[in-house]
């Protein structure tokens, strides 16, 4: 029987990210997982469970996507891929080229060309960014590597004068083939590296490379509502691709600074607002700080440390989210210091009149000593 299509198996579209396949799957996890079903349904349960992993484990793995995007369930079979370690589907369509060869030689030569070619590598790129930043978004440039063509040799990596030749060894395709019983491999050149020509005598600029490293400016948007460690991937950024290959791309990791009075944790803020004893004890209305401006939180009397205050919609709303977090107040009560003689008689005063009345004015105070007097008798 056919195996299902992957996709189609978790539920996702082609060009679905990364992140949407990895909800995908574990949406189906948690439904079909052998633990979550018994019974009659346990069978089904655990196949369908079995599918879905298979399925993430192949498209959560970039080079097994890509292959499985090309040539699907063969691209990823390992028994027609020579096993775990096996360079793509290539391998396959190599292995039986003498048997196939007008299908698979067809294909390579639309593919390649009659060469080897390869994707340029993939870049990374650290940018770091405010917490306002990140909640309004922004619009930045950045400067990064880029390759252009080498203007001593223009692009050919020939010292100018001399010539570029064909590999002898391959004759040009860039690949050759060995025997092995009844097939015949094919593998890169290693005289040429898949090129199909040598450079008997390499530009001295670019060393026979044709391409020189310079930097260019890139225009970057940053989403509003962008986290730490999100990346931003701009496609086509990378290094360039050897024999014609297409580019690989540029990652933007997203850092951001501390904040002095923030803390970020997913879509809420929290931040820590110091009262005096005085606003503590009768109470009164205070303002608050909000990445949007102040807000105003009434201060009930009696308040004690560490209470915490919630700011509906106060927070950011997240690349992904429907609706912004929250903001967290955390009130601190400020034991006053340096205090002057006069002062000091006042709360000396106070103390003794709030003893009068016992621990009414100690919520905390009564529970407390019940817990030490437990805590030494026991």
């Amino acid at each position: 029987m056919a195996k299902k299509d992957y996709y189609d198996t978790l539920g996702v579209p082609k060009n679905a990210s990364a992140e949407d396949i990895k909800k995908a799957y574990r949406k189906l996890a948690m439904k079909h997982h052998p633990d979550r079903n018994q019974g009659d349904k346990s069978k089904v349960s655990e196949d369908k469970f079995k599918e879905a992993k298979e399925a993430y484990e192949i498209l959560s793995d970039d080079s097994k996507r890509a292959a499985y995007d090309q040539y699907g369930h063969a691209g990823v079979d390992p028994n027609m891929r020579g096993g775990p370690g096996a360079e793509g589907f290539g391998g396959f369509a190599e292995a039986f080229g003498d048997i196939f060869g007008d299908v698979f030689g067809a294909q390579r030569g639309q593919q390649r060309g009659g060469r080897q070619v390869f994707r340029g590598g993939d870049l990374s790129y650290a940018m770091e960014i405010t917490l306002e930043e990140a909640a309004l978004g922004k619009e930045a440039q950045i400067r990064i590597p880029s390759w252009d063509d080498c203007k001593t040799c223009h692009g050919t990596g020939a010292k100018p004068g001399s010539k570029v030749v064909t590999c002898t060894t391959c004759h040009g395709h860039g690949v050759v083939q060995m025997r092995q019983g009844f097939f015949s491999v094919q593998q890169t050149c290693p005289q040429c590296k898949g090129t199909g020509k040598l450079i008997p005598e390499p530009c001295v600029a670019c060393h026979g490379v044709g391409k020189t490293k310079t930097n260019k400016t890139l225009e970057v948007k940053i989403p509003a509502g962008i986290d730490d460690g999100m990346r931003i991937r701009s496609t086509g950024n990378g290094e360039p691709g050897t024999n014609g290959g297409p580019p690989g791309d540029l990652y933007i990791e997203i850092r951001i600074k501390k904040h002095d009075i923030f803390e970020r944790d997913g879509d809420d803020l929290h931040c820590n607002v110091p009262i005096s004893f005085t606003t503590a004890a009768l109470g009164s209305e205070i303002d608050v700080p909000t990445l949007a401006g102040k807000a105003a939180i009434d201060i009930p009397e009696g308040t004690q440390a560490g209470k915490q205050f919630r700011l509906r919609g106060k927070g950011i709303k997240g690349v992904r989210s429907s609706y912004p977090g929250d903001l967290y107040c955390h009130i601190t009560v400020e034991t006053p210091v340096k205090l002057t003689e006069h002062q000091r008689k006042l709360l000396k005063e106070l103390d003794e009149s709030l003893k009068k009345g016992g621990t009414k004015h100690s919520p905390g105070e009564e529970g407390w000593a019940d817990k030490l007097k437990n805590f030494f008798t026991a």
